[in-house]
Protein backbone atom coordinates (compact mmCIF):
# COMPACT_ATOMS: atom_id res chain seq x y z
CA UNK A 1 0.00 0.00 0.00
CA UNK A 2 1.34 3.96 -0.75
CA UNK A 3 2.31 6.21 1.87
CA UNK A 4 -1.04 8.25 2.73
CA UNK A 5 -0.37 11.89 3.53
CA UNK A 6 -1.16 12.89 7.54
CA UNK A 7 -3.94 14.84 6.82
CA UNK A 8 -5.93 12.02 4.68
CA UNK A 9 -4.45 9.21 7.24
CA UNK A 10 -6.00 10.99 10.32
CA UNK A 11 -9.24 12.72 8.80
CA UNK A 12 -11.89 12.56 10.83
CA UNK A 13 -14.39 9.72 10.25
CA UNK A 14 -17.42 10.91 12.51
CA UNK A 15 -18.63 14.59 13.72
CA UNK A 16 -17.35 14.09 16.93
CA UNK A 17 -13.78 13.84 15.40
CA UNK A 18 -13.73 17.33 13.99
CA UNK A 19 -12.06 19.92 15.89
CA UNK A 20 -13.01 23.51 16.52
CA UNK A 21 -16.65 23.36 14.66
CA UNK A 22 -18.60 22.34 17.51
CA UNK A 23 -21.39 24.43 16.60
CA UNK A 24 -21.86 22.97 13.01
CA UNK A 25 -21.59 19.20 14.05
CA UNK A 26 -24.53 19.71 16.82
CA UNK A 27 -26.66 21.16 14.70
CA UNK A 28 -26.08 18.36 11.74
CA UNK A 29 -26.46 15.80 14.13
CA UNK A 30 -29.29 17.02 15.92
CA UNK A 31 -31.16 17.59 12.12
CA UNK A 32 -30.14 13.63 11.54
CA UNK A 33 -31.92 12.33 14.82
CA UNK A 34 -34.74 14.19 14.06
CA UNK A 35 -34.96 13.09 10.29
CA UNK A 36 -35.49 17.27 8.87
CA UNK A 37 -31.80 17.18 6.78
CA UNK A 38 -31.96 19.81 4.09
CA UNK A 39 -31.47 18.81 0.08
CA UNK A 40 -29.09 21.42 -0.26
CA UNK A 41 -26.22 22.79 2.66
CA UNK A 42 -23.33 25.22 1.54
CA UNK A 43 -20.23 24.51 3.87
CA UNK A 44 -18.34 28.18 4.09
CA UNK A 45 -14.92 28.50 5.79
CA UNK A 46 -11.17 29.33 5.16
CA UNK A 47 -8.62 26.43 3.74
CA UNK A 48 -8.25 23.16 6.11
CA UNK A 49 -11.04 24.32 8.81
CA UNK A 50 -13.19 20.63 7.85
CA UNK A 51 -15.85 21.66 5.02
CA UNK A 52 -14.89 18.18 3.22
CA UNK A 53 -14.71 16.13 6.03
CA UNK A 54 -18.06 17.36 7.40
CA UNK A 55 -19.21 16.85 3.95
CA UNK A 56 -18.52 13.39 3.72
CA UNK A 57 -19.67 12.64 7.21
CA UNK A 58 -22.88 14.00 6.71
CA UNK A 59 -22.95 12.12 3.14
CA UNK A 60 -22.74 8.88 5.03
CA UNK A 61 -24.57 9.56 8.28
CA UNK A 62 -27.49 10.16 6.26
CA UNK A 63 -26.94 7.48 4.19
CA UNK A 64 -26.04 4.92 6.96
CA UNK A 65 -27.51 1.15 7.66
CA UNK A 66 -26.96 1.43 11.59
CA UNK A 67 -26.21 5.67 12.37
CA UNK A 68 -26.31 6.23 16.24
CA UNK A 69 -26.77 9.80 17.64
CA UNK A 70 -26.08 10.93 13.93
CA UNK A 71 -23.43 9.81 13.31
CA UNK A 72 -22.26 7.36 10.56
CA UNK A 73 -21.35 3.60 12.17
CA UNK A 74 -18.57 3.27 9.32
CA UNK A 75 -19.32 -0.24 9.78
CA UNK A 76 -22.04 -1.21 7.43
CA UNK A 77 -21.94 -1.75 3.64
CA UNK A 78 -22.64 1.91 3.13
CA UNK A 79 -20.33 3.68 5.13
CA UNK A 80 -17.53 1.41 3.94
CA UNK A 81 -18.37 2.04 0.21
CA UNK A 82 -18.41 5.58 0.58
CA UNK A 83 -15.27 5.61 2.33
CA UNK A 84 -13.22 3.64 -0.32
CA UNK A 85 -14.77 5.37 -2.66
CA UNK A 86 -16.72 2.47 -4.29
CA UNK A 87 -19.91 3.73 -3.58
CA UNK A 88 -21.25 5.74 -6.61
CA UNK A 89 -24.12 7.05 -4.77
CA UNK A 90 -21.85 9.65 -2.87
CA UNK A 91 -20.45 11.80 -6.00
CA UNK A 92 -17.05 14.16 -5.03
CA UNK A 93 -16.86 16.92 -7.60
CA UNK A 94 -14.19 19.67 -7.96
CA UNK A 95 -15.77 23.03 -9.50
CA UNK A 96 -12.27 24.23 -10.05
CA UNK A 97 -11.51 21.84 -12.61
CA UNK A 98 -15.04 20.91 -13.33
CA UNK A 99 -17.07 24.24 -13.55
CA UNK A 100 -18.62 23.91 -17.02
CA UNK A 101 -22.72 24.01 -18.16
CA UNK A 102 -21.63 20.33 -19.49
CA UNK A 103 -20.57 19.18 -16.22
CA UNK A 104 -23.56 20.29 -14.55
CA UNK A 105 -25.74 19.58 -17.07
CA UNK A 106 -24.59 15.75 -16.59
CA UNK A 107 -25.74 15.93 -12.63
CA UNK A 108 -28.84 17.27 -13.80
CA UNK A 109 -29.82 14.06 -15.62
CA UNK A 110 -28.19 11.66 -13.29
CA UNK A 111 -30.44 12.97 -10.71
CA UNK A 112 -33.76 11.60 -12.09
CA UNK A 113 -32.37 8.25 -11.43
CA UNK A 114 -32.97 6.27 -8.19
CA UNK A 115 -29.72 5.67 -6.35
CA UNK A 116 -28.17 2.04 -6.87
CA UNK A 117 -27.70 0.97 -3.03
CA UNK A 118 -27.96 3.89 -0.59
CA UNK A 119 -30.94 5.58 0.42
CA UNK A 120 -29.85 9.67 -0.73
CA UNK A 121 -28.10 10.47 -3.82
CA UNK A 122 -25.72 13.32 -2.34
CA UNK A 123 -23.10 15.53 -4.69
CA UNK A 124 -20.36 17.63 -3.08
CA UNK A 125 -19.31 19.86 -5.13
CA UNK A 126 -15.83 21.28 -3.58
CA UNK A 127 -14.66 25.00 -4.00
CA UNK A 128 -18.32 25.61 -5.94
CA UNK A 129 -17.44 29.41 -6.44
CA UNK A 130 -15.40 28.31 -9.32
CA UNK A 131 -18.40 27.22 -11.75
CA UNK A 132 -19.53 29.25 -14.60
CA UNK A 133 -22.16 31.51 -14.70
CA UNK A 134 -23.77 29.03 -17.15
CA UNK A 135 -22.89 26.14 -14.90
CA UNK A 136 -24.94 28.12 -11.87
CA UNK A 137 -27.89 29.02 -14.02
CA UNK A 138 -28.18 24.86 -14.48
CA UNK A 139 -27.53 24.43 -11.17
CA UNK A 140 -30.22 26.69 -10.00
CA UNK A 141 -32.67 24.87 -11.71
CA UNK A 142 -31.89 21.27 -9.88
CA UNK A 143 -31.52 23.06 -6.28
CA UNK A 144 -34.93 24.67 -6.74
CA UNK A 145 -36.77 21.28 -7.19
CA UNK A 146 -34.66 18.26 -6.24
CA UNK A 147 -36.04 14.74 -6.06
CA UNK A 148 -36.69 13.19 -3.09
CA UNK A 149 -33.53 11.48 -3.34
CA UNK A 150 -31.01 14.23 -4.04
CA UNK A 151 -29.07 16.23 -1.77
CA UNK A 152 -26.67 18.91 -2.33
CA UNK A 153 -23.52 20.22 -0.09
CA UNK A 154 -21.60 22.65 -1.85
CA UNK A 155 -18.67 24.34 0.20
CA UNK A 156 -16.39 27.38 -0.58
CA UNK A 157 -13.88 29.56 0.84
CA UNK A 158 -15.46 32.44 -1.26
CA UNK A 159 -19.31 32.62 -0.61
CA UNK A 160 -19.54 36.32 -1.80
CA UNK A 161 -19.08 34.93 -5.37
CA UNK A 162 -21.88 32.63 -5.18
CA UNK A 163 -24.96 34.37 -7.28
CA UNK A 164 -27.76 35.28 -4.40
CA UNK A 165 -30.01 32.69 -5.72
CA UNK A 166 -27.94 29.49 -5.03
CA UNK A 167 -27.10 31.42 -1.40
CA UNK A 168 -30.90 31.48 -0.91
CA UNK A 169 -31.49 28.19 -1.56
CA UNK A 170 -29.08 26.11 0.65
CA UNK A 171 -28.54 25.90 4.45
CA UNK A 172 -25.43 27.83 5.18
CA UNK A 173 -22.64 26.98 7.92
CA UNK A 174 -19.86 28.72 8.29
CA UNK A 175 -16.37 27.46 9.61
CA UNK A 176 -14.24 29.07 11.72
CA UNK A 177 -10.82 28.86 12.27
CA UNK A 178 -9.49 26.41 14.54
CA UNK A 179 -7.94 27.58 17.62
CA UNK A 180 -4.40 27.30 18.40
CA UNK A 181 -5.10 25.24 21.70
CA UNK A 182 -7.27 23.01 19.40
CA UNK A 183 -5.11 22.48 16.98
CA UNK A 184 -2.28 21.57 19.67
CA UNK A 185 -4.90 19.20 21.05
CA UNK A 186 -5.39 17.29 17.69
CA UNK A 187 -1.90 17.11 16.79
CA UNK A 188 -0.88 15.69 20.29
CA UNK A 189 -2.99 12.80 19.28
CA UNK A 190 -1.49 12.48 15.85
CA UNK A 191 1.97 12.94 17.26
CA UNK A 192 1.26 10.25 19.38
CA UNK A 193 -0.55 7.30 16.71
CA UNK A 194 2.51 8.10 14.68
CA UNK A 195 5.34 7.89 17.26
CA UNK A 196 6.87 11.08 17.10
CA UNK A 197 8.51 12.83 19.85
CA UNK A 198 7.95 16.69 19.59
CA UNK A 199 8.54 19.22 22.14
CA UNK A 200 5.29 21.42 23.68
CA UNK A 201 6.63 24.48 22.32
CA UNK A 202 7.31 23.11 18.69
CA UNK A 203 3.57 22.21 19.14
CA UNK A 204 2.78 25.50 19.41
CA UNK A 205 4.72 27.06 16.81
CA UNK A 206 3.44 24.74 14.17
CA UNK A 207 -0.59 25.77 15.34
CA UNK A 208 0.54 29.24 15.17
CA UNK A 209 1.99 28.44 11.81
CA UNK A 210 -1.13 26.79 10.57
CA UNK A 211 -3.19 30.13 11.27
CA UNK A 212 -5.77 28.46 12.12
CA UNK A 213 -6.20 25.27 9.31
CA UNK A 214 -5.67 22.17 10.65
CA UNK A 215 -5.05 20.86 7.06
CA UNK A 216 -1.85 23.04 7.27
CA UNK A 217 -0.68 21.86 10.41
CA UNK A 218 -0.58 18.64 9.99
CA UNK A 219 1.36 19.15 6.47
CA UNK A 220 4.07 21.47 8.55
CA UNK A 221 4.23 18.27 10.85
CA UNK A 222 4.38 16.03 7.56
CA UNK A 223 7.41 17.92 6.38
CA UNK A 224 8.97 18.09 9.85
CA UNK A 225 9.36 14.41 9.78
CA UNK A 226 10.78 13.54 5.87
CA UNK A 227 14.08 13.44 6.96
CA UNK A 228 12.95 10.29 8.28
CA UNK A 229 13.56 10.95 12.23
CA UNK A 230 10.17 11.33 14.62
CA UNK A 231 12.28 13.95 16.51
CA UNK A 232 11.09 17.63 16.50
CA UNK A 233 12.07 20.73 17.98
CA UNK A 234 11.35 24.52 17.42
CA UNK A 235 14.84 24.32 15.63
CA UNK A 236 13.98 22.06 13.08
CA UNK A 237 10.85 23.93 12.10
CA UNK A 238 12.32 27.23 12.40
CA UNK A 239 15.09 25.85 9.81
CA UNK A 240 12.72 24.06 7.32
CA UNK A 241 9.92 27.74 7.38
CA UNK A 242 13.03 29.64 7.49
CA UNK A 243 11.72 31.69 10.68
CA UNK A 244 14.89 33.25 12.20
CA UNK A 245 16.20 31.64 15.35
CA UNK A 246 15.62 34.13 18.61
CA UNK A 247 19.43 33.95 19.85
CA UNK A 248 20.32 35.79 16.43
CA UNK A 249 18.43 38.39 16.31
CA UNK A 250 19.04 39.22 19.57
CA UNK A 251 23.12 39.49 18.97
CA UNK A 252 22.58 42.79 16.38
CA UNK A 253 21.50 44.99 19.88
Amino acid sequence: MGYTALYRKFRPLNFSEMVGQEHITKTLKNQIIANRVGHAYLFNGGRGTGKTSAAKILARAINCLNPKDGEPCNECEICKGAISGALTDIVEMDAASNNSVEDIRSIREEVNFLPTKAKYRVYIIDEVHMLSTGAFNALLKTLEEPPEHVKFILATTEPQKLPATILSRCQRFDFKKISTEDIIKRLEIVCKESNIDITKSALNIIAVLSEGAMRDALSILERCIQDGENKIDDDKIKDLVGIPKTVYVNRNY
